[in-house]
């Protein structure tokens, strides 16, 4: 089985989640939480409808995906988002635009439904609580300094 460990270290870079230049700051990474999850792995694909087996995230939120351009994920843009409500959510769709080809890649990741408005409010914020307005309001979810996400190449 092919290793997508060198994606997970170019996403997080990508996705603004390397550290910065100060050694201070830990090592982020993605993948699996205790409270919160994306089973991907006996995932399937209709077209251009993704369905996960599995999606557990700990209030409301938002399954998205987000497409690797010139072979490097792209945080900034999403090509799908669905509503997953507080807990465990099974089979999950998400359905994505344009119709992915086989072998395309994406990152799966959750987002908290932070103002609770059942609204993928996916625009870039600044102000005192997010500084240099690389955050969106409905923010990515993390278990200390791990995003749950994954690198995620279409069937």
């Amino acid at each position: 089985m092919k290793s997508f460990l060198p994606l997970f270290v170019i996403a997080a870079a990508m996705l603004g989640l390397a550290p910065a230049l100060a050694e201070e700051e830990p090592q982020r990474s993605i993948g699996n939480g205790d409270a919160n999850w994306i089973i991907t792995e006996g995932a399937t694909r209709d077209g251009a409808t993704f369905t996960f087996p599995e999606v557990h995230i700990d209030g409301n939120g938002w399954l998205v995906m987000h497409p690797f351009q010139d072979g490097k994920p792209n945080g900034n843009v999403y090509v799908g988002y669905t509503y997953v409500n507080d807990g465990t959510n099974k089979d999950v769709d998400i359905i994505v635009s344009p119709t992915p080809e086989t072998g395309d890649m994406y990152i799966v990741m959750l987002h908290r439904d932070v103002n609770e408005n059942k609204t993928f409010d996916f625009v870039f914020i600044d102000g005192p609580h997010f500084g240099d307005g690389t955050h969106v309001l409905d923010r990515a979810v993390f278990e200390g300094t791990k995003m749950i996400g994954h690198a995620y190449a279409a069937p």
